[in-house]
């Protein structure tokens, strides 16, 4: 039996009405002033009225306050940030540019990246810093920096205003909770709980209708998130049916989530959730949206079971999160609970209907509209190093390269660092980089004639990943949008500045990583990014050593906008010999709940005189999302020599018009019926250079969204294409000649809702592609799940093409096997053939994490050759196999 006295909650003094803030605080209010002198918005000028006034109260009040305080520290003595004459960090920036721009010898053309990195490093020795030292106590910040209700007093821990606003008090412990998911510790029981939760799915401001507690709690290392969630179904009716960490599926579990904005800056944020088998999901979120689900921070969750519900305590070390070190310690935090079998979608603030995407799981990117967390004494911001060493073996075989390898044993070594540069930089270095513990891409059927887009995977150019993120907003779909109005990832349209893919893989071969670093971060009001890698070669693919240089900074602007530019350099040009640089500035603003608006500016050089001028991409994009109507307005123009060797590019020399228009009402009278949804869409590409038509997309889509979350699509479609050059689809021994083709095709689609044990989407779809017929038969996103810890997931596609130039059919069967053990250790097998490329492919791994941190991997890869389909005595050739051991370990200092 424990102690009923362990983990009682030491209250921190609060602040007396009047306290005026001490004059060593003098700096921090002028930083704050500083950072919201050009801010916009009611949020921005409370803050920046509220800070003036304390401003103004320290300079004239020098006397005692009243109450017990803590000593203040002494102001820290330290040289002016300005690069210039008596500061050792400018004089070695001087240097550094005299060196580089100095430099002879080797690759002319690589200069300009020297010079943009030291430019970079220019900029950042000029950005302000926080004088160090001058901390204050817990509580004494001016209320008006709260962008919501005043702060709590105890025994409270929290307080909600008229319009659905939460300010939540953290709460200190003396000692550790046990983390084991029974909630039987006394400060459960001495500390009220955070209740109150608001639905924004189906009946957007109603309360709850299953009562949620939660807690807030914090020692010296950790923050605890702790929730007892209450249910009036049995067990047996939960949605709890993954255990794997980070999947899709996992949210389309029951789950409770918390999110924490740690510099309350609006916009951006770390999420956490788990759901009743403990499973565990983390992401990054940049600019409202954006998220990084491949983020893996050093966390642990446990769960347990009450009369009437479930339990769950989360412990996030503060060295896991980034923040910053100076009071006043304001976070913005969220909390999220689905009930997903009755498609419901609660929330500890109000929120508008239009931040409801994805059924209601997408409010909690709306960060501007999240709760504020007070109280909390977060440790300072460490500048820890975590030492992340690897051992790899493996047996490889691989009939493509020059010669050809055959059963070829080998082992290697590599390690990964992390270390704090200041208390909200972090720097990432590798060297010897291997990914071989990385699922392979899942194939996709595409008969277009353009390049599919494949997401990133792989660990170390996930991380941040939303700081390097081109002209990307965040996520403003409103629910039940059927059409092509938004979402979360960027139309693949669009090109992308930076596209991490291009580095470390070319022409489907891995290259090897021979080292890099990277450094992210805030620096005030800043994002700041800067990545540099060095590939070495792979012959295959004809590939030389190269260098790539990323750099990337991004200023918040008013309440939720913000500006930015990068550049790119890769060393090598794949288009002649010489370097490539891409370089572009952008904008995303983000106004009242649903408007928002993109734009940027860029520019590429190419070596080569024929690639010289038309080298230039911008864009304009409007977008209005509210719940029942919504409009977006998007003009992109790619000239013809415009070419980000490391980005992506799915077309060039384009002008491209896209109009969506959305009617999506909420009938009363159905009940079975939540939203209808009506898109209109408009897609025009013309040449840049001589304005002939290329495509153009007319699309009519109407969506019935049910109240059980399955939905019903039908899509109607209109294609014109201007072929220049023949095309031959992929699969097919024929050509389609050139010309200008009109074509139109119907399809029907039903979803069933992914909170279920057998959920997809079979869809067929009819109608012409070119001068001939299309009929194609999908199931795509299935799943089954057999256990709790047992799902198989398969996609299936048949395509029938009959032309006047040929007939083909291009089939495509992919099947994932999944079996989690426990959250922590899971097998994961991905068999797929592919009738387009007569191939078969499979991908075994076993992962498991030993301790947090470190893992162990067992990978097994095939890919053969089938030219006769997949019966036995059809050809079965081997192309690839590989199996690989890889374990790493993980310190923390």
């Amino acid at each position: 039996m424990r102690s009923p006295e362990r983990a009682l909650p030491r209250r921190a003094a609060s602040l007396p009405a009047g306290r005026k803030m001490p004059s060593a605080g003098n700096h921090k209010v002028m930083q704050i002033l500083a950072l919201v002198s050009t801010g916009g918005g009611n949020a921005c000028a409370r803050i920046r009225i509220a800070a003036e006034n304390r401003l103004r109260t320290a300079r004239s009040d020098r006397g005692a306050r009243p109450g017990p305080l803590r000593p203040k520290p002494a102001p820290a003595t330290r040289s002016p940030v300005t690069p210039g004459t008596g500061n050792t960090e400018g004089v070695g920036v001087r240097k550094a540019v005299s060196r580089c721009l100095a430099a002879r010898g080797g690759r002319g053309a690589v200069q300009p990246a020297c010079v943009a990195v030291v430019a970079f490093l220019v900029v950042l020795a000029s950005l302000p810093r926080a004088a160090a030292g001058q901390e204050e106590a817990s509580g004494t910040f001016d209320p008006g920096l709260i962008d919501g209700p005043g702060a709590p007093a105890p025994p409270a821990v929290m307080n909600r205003d008229e319009e659905g606003r939460v300010t939540v008090r953290a709460v200190r412990l003396d000692e550790r909770i046990e983390l084991d998911g029974v909630l039987d510790e006394a400060v459960y029981r001495t500390v009220p709980a955070i209740t109150g939760f608001v639905q924004l799915m189906p009946d957007v401001g109603e309360p709850a209708t299953e009562r949620t507690e939660a807690w807030i709690l914090f020692d010296d290392e950790n923050v605890y998130v702790s929730a007892r969630v209450w249910e009036s179904a049995p067990e047996s009716e939960w949605v709890a049916n993954e255990m794997r960490r980070d999947t899709n599926q996992l949210r389309q579990n029951d789950t409770f989530a918390v999110f924490f904005d740690t510099f309350y800056d609006r916009r951006n944020g770390f999420n956490f959730y788990t759901n009743p088998l403990g499973a565990r999901a983390d992401q990054q979120f940049t600019n409202e949206g954006n998220p990084n689900s491949d983020w893996n921070p050093v966390w642990d969750v446990r769960v347990g079971r009450f009369e009437g519900g479930w339990t769950a305590e989360m412990e996030i070390p503060f060295k896991s999160l980034r923040y910053r070190s100076e009071p006043p310690h304001i976070w913005g935090i969220q909390l999220r609970r689905s009930i997903r079998r009755k498609n419901e979608w609660v929330y500890l603030t109000r929120l508008p209907v239009s931040a409801g995407g994805g059924g209601g799981s997408r409010g909690i990117f709306r960060v501007s509209a999240a709760g504020s967390l007070v109280d909390l004494e977060p440790p300072p911001a460490s500048r820890a190093i975590e030492v992340k060493p690897y051992a790899i073996t493996s047996l490889i075989t691989d009939k493509a390269a020059s010669p050809a390898i055959v059963n070829e044993g080998s082992g290697d070594a590599g390690i990964d660092i992390k270390y704090g540069i200041t208390q909200n930089l972090t720097a990432d270095l590798t060297y010897n980089t291997d990914f071989a513990q990385v699922e392979v891409d899942e194939r996709q059927v595409n008969l277009t004639r353009f390049p599919l887009f494949f997401p990133e995977k792989r660990e170390f150019f996930l991380e941040g990943q939303g700081i390097f993120g081109f002209a990307r907003g965040g996520v403003t779909q409103a629910p039940g949008a059927a059409g092509p109005l938004g979402g979360i990832f960027a139309d693949v349209n669009v090109p992308q500045l930076f596209y991490s893919r291009k580095i470390g893989l070319e022409e489907g071969r891995v290259v090897p990583i021979t080292g890099g670093a990277r450094v992210t971060g805030k620096v005030g009001a800043f994002d700041v990014g800067a990545l540099n890698i060095h590939a070495g070669e792979e012959t295959v693919s004809a590939s030389d050593p190269t260098n790539f240089t990323v750099l990337r900074l991004r200023r918040d602007i008013l309440r939720r906008s913000s500006l930015g530019a990068m550049f790119t350099n890769r060393s090598v040009s794949r288009v002649a010999p010489g370097s490539s640089q891409a370089y572009g500035i952008d904008g995303t603003f983000a106004f009242f709940d649903n408007i928002s608006l993109i734009t940027y500016l860029a520019r590429t050089r190419v070596p080569g005189p024929e690639h010289r001028e038309r080298d230039l991409s911008y864009q304009g994009k409007f977008e209005y999302a509210a719940d029942r109507y919504g409009f977006q307005l998007d003009h992109v123009v790619v000239e013809d020599n415009f070419l980000p060797e490391v980005g992506f590019l799915r077309r060039d020399n384009f002008r491209r018009t896209f109009v969506v228009g959305r009617f999506s009402p909420r009938p009363v009278s159905i009940e079975s019926v939540r939203q209808f949804s009506l898109d209109a869409t408009v897609d025009y590409i013309a040449t840049a250079d001589e304005n002939r038509l290329e495509t153009r997309q007319t699309v009519l889509a109407f969506q019935t969204e049910f109240e059980t979350s399955d939905r019903l699509i039908v899509t109607l479609t209109d294609n014109y294409e201007r072929l220049v050059v023949p095309f031959a689809p992929p699969g097919a021994d024929f050509e389609i000649p050139e010309g200008g083709y009109s074509f139109a095709d119907a399809q029907v689609a039903f979803a069933i809702g992914q909170q279920r044990r057998i959920n997809g989407q079979v869809s067929v779809r009819r109608g012409r592609y070119f001068d001939g017929d299309l009929t194609t038969v999908e199931l795509t996103q299935g799943r089954i799940a057999v256990l709790p810890q047992m799902s198989v997931e398969p996609t299936i596609s048949f395509n029938w093409i009959d032309t006047p130039h040929g007939a083909f059919q291009t089939n495509l069967a992919v099947t994932r096997v999944n079996y989690a053990f426990s959250p922590r250790m899971f097998f994961s097998g991905l068999l797929e053939y592919s009738s387009a490329s007569d191939s078969f492919a499979s991908n075994l791994r076993f992962r498991w994490e030993y301790s947090p941190g470190s893992e162990l991997f067992l990978v097994y890869t095939d890919y053969r050759d089938v030219t006769g389909g997949l019966r036995p005595d059809r050809g079965w050739d081997l192309r690839s196999r590989g199996f690989v051991i890889k374990i790493n370990k993980l310190f923390r200092y």
